[in-house]
């Protein structure tokens, strides 16, 4: 009995010990709200707490109102992290618990497409700085998820339109430009586009570009048709597929070449490989057809890593300049390929990228390391001034290392092909928001270009791919983009200095390759109370300003032509939104 005593007066003890300590030492709780970038409250999303090792200590989803309470923590240091599907983690690490503390930790995720919101896209489109094509999934990206849970607790249905507002089925826009717009893009332009948003979410776009018979050597206007289609795949994913065709009969060439035409197939697809990895790949297929055929294919892969949300790292693989990634589809408007005949046989610009990259935000910007290697096995060279029969001719003969001319006729500038060369070297981007529509960059690039001869002296026309060699160079730019929030104004400027000497890009592939020294494109619209209709624009593109890195190159007949990383184009418009 008196064992029985004892038994009982030590349980009484542990338990008397064990609530002591549960009083001197109560629970935690973590508390707050998740929101997204843009400051809407994300409904469904998941919230962790984990502890050492990353041990998971608690759960909650987000309610109506984007809060989550995780009670019932014991002290100490834990990690509290937030995910949903379409944006990237959101974490908060090194947070201290006290006993019987209440902590509040609100989260912002971003969406995967604004990861790299403040990151230029890989090249420029002719429409930017506004994206013409109304992509649905980046809008869907920025609404609140909605999970919808059975009995058991397992998610039954998850959806991106909680609070989704209706928009306009279509949405159309008709405008006019003129000017030297560059290869291929010269004289007077009509242009028809149409935007249809479809009942389950997809897009079809539908461009028409019909220009003017504006000079004696045009048989008829150049033309230019697009049509493209865009939907979700499954949750995290998308497709575009992108049709073209375009015809410029005020093309001549080598080889007796007369007219240019091109059929493209462009596509890209994205996906989200868990909660961290982002899968983009695609390419364009295309035909061109002047005195003769030529056919390639030039694919693309892009892999975007996130293993925390300050930090992302990727590779890249290119085999075109003008499609690079997924983004590069934004626009139905597909740059011109350009095809030479050299020797009986047409040939285009070929070569290939490969890059990996290392990106942190920074404040509310981001640094963006990259290392690439280029093996370009043949180069599109750039050129201005007007061609007689006798270079044609001169740079069709056997002897000649010309390597084929097209010439634009409207434009009097021309593309000839140059031999190729390897390249590798680092580029350096860093961005950073100055209002809440503009951001700055400032870009630097190394490696190798081709170069003329340093004591500018006229290069000969018929000779030019002996004269030009590969040389080490570095290239810099400065770029401010966004829009004026009460003016309403679109503006991209860019300075972008390299060697004048060199008369391709140094890293050719890069975001500002094709602004060669002062550039810009403004769009302002054009309010004038009940005067004018609203939705009307004016648009003014200019690309090398000054007229920088021109290379004196003399014809047969002695005139002077020139070579240039980019030469000058001039282009204005007006566009009607409807």
């Amino acid at each position: 009995m008196q064992r029985n005593y004892v038994n009982v007066a030590m349980l009484t003890v542990i338990m008397l010990t064990a609530s002591l300590r549960g009083w001197a030492a109560p629970p935690a709780a973590v508390s707050g709200v998740v929101r997204d970038a843009q400051g809407v409250v994300q409904m469904g999303a998941l919230v962790q707490v984990t502890g050492v090792n990353s041990t998971l200590v608690g759960t909650a989803f987000t309610d109506l109102h984007g809060r989550y309470l995780i009670a019932n923590i014991l002290p100490g240091k834990y990690e509290v992290r937030a995910s949903a599907a379409l944006f990237v983690p959101a974490m908060h690490g090194n947070l201290q618990l006290a006993p019987g503390a209440r902590a509040i930790v609100n989260l912002t995720m971003n969406a995967i497409f604004d990861a790299a919101a403040w990151l230029p896209a890989e090249r420029r489109k002719a429409d930017e700085p506004k994206d013409d094509w109304t992509w649905t999934l980046r809008s869907v990206a920025n609404r609140p998820i909605l999970r919808v849970f059975d009995d058991n607790g397992d998610v039954m249905m998850v959806s991106s339109s909680a609070t989704e507002h209706a928009r306009p089925a279509d949405k159309a826009r008709a405008g006019v430009s003129s000017g030297n717009g560059g290869f291929g893009n010269g004289g007077i332009h009509n242009v028809f586009q149409l935007d249809r948003s479809m009942p389950d979410g997809s897009d079809v776009e539908i461009r028409a570009d019909l220009g003017a018979q504006t000079g004696p050597y045009l048989r008829a206007p150049s033309t230019s048709l697009q049509a493209g289609y865009q939907r979700r795949l499954g949750f995290s994913g998308a497709g575009r597929i992108v049709t073209s065709y375009q015809s410029h009969p005020e093309m001549v060439g080598t080889g007796g070449a007369t007219g240019l035409e091109a059929l493209q197939l462009a596509s890209s697809q994205k996906t989200t490989l868990g909660d961290s990895v982002d899968l983009e790949l695609g390419g364009t297929v295309y035909v061109l057809r002047s005195a003769g055929y030529a056919m390639a294919s030039r694919p693309f892969l892009k892999i975007t890593a996130h293993p925390t949300s300050q930090w992302s790292a990727g590779y890249r693989m290119a085999t075109s300049r003008d499609l690079q990634s997924f983004n590069g589809l934004d626009t139905v408007e597909l740059e011109l390929p350009v095809g030479v005949m050299e020797r009986g046989r047409m040939k285009t610009e070929s070569g290939l990228h490969q890059e990996l990259s290392l990106a942190r935000k920074a404040g509310r910007g981001m640094v963006q390391v990259s290392y690439y290697k280029d093996n370009l096995k043949r180069v599109m060279l750039a050129g201005g001034g007007e061609l007689g029969v006798a270079d044609l001719a001169a740079a069709a003969a056997p002897d000649s290392t010309a390597n084929g001319i097209v010439a634009d006729t409207a434009t009097e500038s021309f593309r000839m092909l140059g031999a190729g060369y390897r390249s590798q070297g680092i580029n350096l981007l860093m961005t950073e928001p100055i209002t809440p529509g503009l951001w700055v960059a400032v870009e630097y690039s190394t490696g190798n270009a081709m170069a003329a001869p340093g004591d500018k002296q006229p290069m000969h026309l018929s000779t030019v791919s002996t004269e030009l060699k590969s040389r080490a160079g570095q290239s810099a730019t400065v770029a401010l983009k966004g829009r004026l929030i009460h003016s309403g104004t679109q503006v991209r400027a860019s300075y972008r200095w390299q060697p004048e000497t060199l008369v391709t890009a140094v890293n050719s592939f890069a975001a500002f390759s094709d602004q060669a020294y002062l550039s810009f494109l403004i769009r302002q619209p054009i309010r004038c109370g009940k005067v004018l209709p609203s939705g009307l624009e004016a648009t003014v593109d200019i690309t090398n300003l000054l007229e920088q890195g021109y290379r004196p190159v003399l014809s047969q007949d002695g005139r002077t032509l020139f070579l240039a990383q980019t030469p000058r184009m001039i282009q204005a418009g007006l566009a009607f939104n409807f």
